[in-house]
Order: structure tokens, then sequence, then C-alpha cells
């Protein structure tokens, strides 16, 4: 048997009972509360008929109970699902019939209708108040999995297809520890921010795991908006390690700009999730009193990868360094390996990749190989550090010359008038593809279509250039603030 969250935690738990656990609506919580509520939803999970290999889904906001309930599901050899409610009741109950869980554990402020979903389909459900206890129940048995599954993940990954993501101890273990050693400055007693969704792995591993494996403690925010209670919050819990995501810091950025109180005290400010602009980097260290260490993952790896391990080593662009335990390998778009001063696929293979999507062993045979993993991401190795140059599905082919959409992103965003822009690539006749460019302007701001194509004629090869331009008000973002490029792909398919 392999060592064990709660096995790792619980010792914690029982060994500093008087620490800091938990900052949660303005107060303070020790180790203490956390162990009591932990078992207190143990006992009633085992009343409830939970067992070993069964699954809790979990409709929750970040919150003390989703850490208590994911401690007292793995102390019975079981899994925690964690969901985002705001999915789409389509493609929730999707998800909840591909992972048919024991019961699912609700906030009260899950939408009636998807309750009613939930009660009309059979599924055990039970609402839970934030903070516990965890009300009694009646689950619902169903076939068991393996035990040492400790959460599993939905994700629709670039395709809109939701897939399940079965993520075990030692994976995750493996990743929390690596993170903890590769990353220089941060240490025991160390208190992360806990804001990113605990549906999404960045957000449940390095917000709401971590913090326990490294003996530290958390501000838990239920949910980042208002931005104004997240960046008061970092204040007044002295929250000294921020984990964003680009579009939240974009948002603190804009608060602080307009006279809010800076938080003193910031150490690290790791950004993930999506690409950064580097071009902020000036604004960001001027605003928060540190610069961005950039960092990289995949819910399949656990989900880290990489990160720039400290400002001193950080090469601003790049998402730093691997881990300690990957394996890498780049290869071309048909599987063949190539020579790592190449550009390529990144494939990696070590203790934080998951070995499979949970239930789909055929629809996971282009993203597997033998205990490989395929990134989907084209990527250049620069001394060891990671350049992101795009999604392989992002990657606009034009008369057979590779256009990157993030190299055409930085130039357009260096623009004094453009606050965001993303590239796709559309259909042409004559050269296959033509990228074209969706632009966010800034405030007051103005710019016309044959600037920007002039600016950009200055500044790209001829193949490069954007041949169309959109000004849009916004554009659309996950829930975690990616870009959903897809979204834009399918607005041109629907035109033509």
């Amino acid at each position: 048997m392999t060592e064990r969250l709660d096995t790792v935690v619980g010792g914690y738990l029982e060994t500093s009972p008087e620490s800091k656990c938990f900052w949660w609506e303005g107060e303070w919580y020790n180790q203490a509360f956390l162990k009591n509520m932990t078992d207190v939803c143990e006992d009633t999970l085992r009343t409830a008929g939970f067992s070993e290999g069964q699954r809790i889904a979990v409709l929750m906001p970040n919150s003390p109970m989703v850490s208590a309930l994911s401690l007292a599901a793995w102390r019975l050899g079981g899994s925690i699902c964690p969901l985002n409610a705001k999915s789409g009741l389509a493609s929730l109950t999707a998800t909840l019939s591909l992972l048919n869980p024991f019961a699912v554990v609700l906030s009260g402020e899950v939408p009636k209708e998807t309750v009613s979903e939930l009660g009309a389909r059979g599924w055990a459900h039970v609402t839970c108040p934030p903070a516990g206890p965890l009300p009694e129940f009646q689950g619902r048995a169903s076939a068991p999995e393996d035990p040492e599954v400790a959460v599993i993940f939905s994700t629709s990954g670039t395709t809109g297809t939701p897939k399940a993501v079965p993520i075990s101890h030692t994976n995750l273990l493996d990743n929390c520890f690596k993170c903890i050693e590769s990353l220089e400055d941060l240490k025991e007693g160390d208190i992360l921010l806990n804001v990113l969704p605990n549906f999404h792995a960045f957000g449940f591993m390095a917000g709401s795991i971590l913090p326990l494996v490294l003996k530290g403690a958390q501000a838990t925010i239920p949910s980042f908006l208002p931005p104004s209670r997240t960046l008061e919050a970092i204040g007044a819990a002295s929250v000294n390690v921020v984990l964003l995501v680009p579009m939240m810091l974009n948002f603190l950025l804009g608060l602080l700009e307009k006279g809010a109180a800076r938080p003193e005290g910031i150490k690290l400010l790791i950004i993930g999730g999506d690409r950064y602009n580097v071009q902020m980097e000036e604004r960001v260290e001027r605003l928060m009193g540190v610069g961005v260490i950039e960092g990289y993952g995949l819910t399949e790896c656990s989900p880290v990868v990489s990160f720039n391990k400290s400002y001193a080593r950080r090469r601003l662009g790049t998402v730093g360094e691997f881990l300690g335990g990957y394996e890498r390998q780049l290869r071309d778009e048909n599987g063949k390996l190539l020579p790592e001063a190449a550009e390529g696929v990144l494939w990696l293979r070590g203790p934080s990749v998951t070995k499979g999507y949970f239930r789909a062993v055929e629809s996971g045979s282009e993203r597997f190989d033998d205990g490989w993993f395929n990134t989907g991401d084209y990527v250049r190795l620069e001394d060891g550090y990671i350049r992101i140059l795009d999604r392989v599905t992002d990657i606009i082919i034009v008369s057979g010359f590779n256009v990157y959409p993030q190299e055409v992103e930085a130039v357009l965003q260096q623009h004094s008038a453009i606050q965001a822009a993303v590239v796709i690539g559309i259909p042409n006749v004559s050269s296959g593809e033509i990228p074209k460019a969706y632009i966010q302007k800034r405030p007051d701001a103005e710019v016309t279509e044959s600037e920007v194509l002039h600016y950009c004629k200055e500044r790209l090869e001829h193949y490069k250039v954007p041949r169309k331009v959109d000004f849009v008000d916004s554009l659309p973002l996950s829930v975690t603030g990616k870009v959903l490029r897809r979204v834009l792909r399918d607005r041109e398919r629907a035109q033509i």
C-alpha cells in the first residue's frame, strides 16, 4: 500500500492541533477544527453506506467542508469528484452518469432545477453548509473503482467533450512534494490563497491540498468575485503566497490602480492556467510589490509540470523548469521522436502522470502511449526551460508554414490601444488558413483595422500577419479565465 493523503495530512492534524488551518469569513480556524470536521464527515459517510472504491461528487464552492469531505472519503478508501455547478445541466448530468457517484454533496447555491434533476434521475444528494456539519443521508451503492484513486476531475480539454481524469494518492502526493521542493521560497507555515475553483486541478491541489501537505495555512475564498473581496482577504489573512490565473490578476491590478490598498507581505505571486502577457510585468511589480512566477500544468499531470523556481532563476516568457521526476520527449504530430533542440509536441512520463482516463480506455489511446502522455502542447526547450509555442490544435498552417497564435498575440498586445488579443485560423481557398485577430481595445482608446494590420506588418513575417480583425467588447472565457478559442472557431464555421 502506497502512502496516502489522509495519512500524511492526518499526521499533521494530530501533531499540530493549534496551528492555523483555515481563514474563513474573517476568522482563523485551527487544525483541530479540520480534524473534528473530518471525523464527523467520516462517521456520517460510513453510516450512509459509503465504502472503499465509492465516489462522492461535490458541487460546493471553496470551503472548509470540501477539505473535510475529501479527507473523510479518503480515510474510507473512496474518491472525491469536484464538479462545476455552473457547467450546464446537460454537461453535468453526462459527467455524473459517467462517474456514477455514491452521492452528490451540494451547496445551498446550486440551482433548484439542478437539484430537481438529480432527484429525477435517482442520484442520492444532500445539501451541506460550507463549514459543516454534513447532514445524515442515504447514499446509493455503485460499482467500486480503484481505492488508490484520490480525486477525479472532469475536464473538457480542448475538444469540448468532457473526460474524467482519475488522480491517485501517489500522483497527488508526488506533485505536492515536488512543488514544495521546486519552489525555493515556499516554506512550512506559509499562508496560501485558496480562491481558484476546486473543480480545477490547480485550484484543488495548490489551493486546498498543498497547504495541508506543506504544514501551512490557507485563506479560503468561496469565489473570486467580487475581486474586491479577494483583495481584502489577501490583506486581512496576511497571505504571502498568491495563486491566480491571469484574468484574476488583471482584475486585482485594476482595483489597485483605482486606489485600493495594496496587501503587504506577498513573497510569491504564482500564475498558471493560461498564458501570461509579459508586457504586464512592470505594472505587476509596481502594484503588487512582486513580479510573477509563471508555471505550467495539465489535469492529467496532477497538475503541475513546471515552475520558474525562484525570482532569481526565472526567465520571463517561459513556464520554467520541469519538476523533478518528469521524463520528457519531443515528438512530431505523427508521434515520431524529435531531438530536444527541435520544436515539437511535449510528451511526459512520471509519477505525477495519471495512467489514463476514467472508464474510457479507447478515447485515451491518442494521448497515452506506454506510460507516456501527450500534452498536446507545441514547445521549445531552452536550457531546460519550457517555452510554450501553442496548443497543437491551435496552430495555424498558412501555405505550409506554422503560425503560432501566441506569437502574433504577443505582438498585438504591445500596441498601446490593445488590451487583449486572440488569434485563430480561418479557412482560406488559396493558403488553407489565414490568421484572424479578435481584439479588445483599452478603455477610451481608438485604433482601426488598417492601423492594426500595418503595425503587424512592421513586426511579423508576412504569413503571420492577420488578414482580418474583429473588434469585440469581450472574449469567451472558461470559468478559470482561459480564452475558449474553440468558441471563436465555431462562430467562424457557423458563418461559412
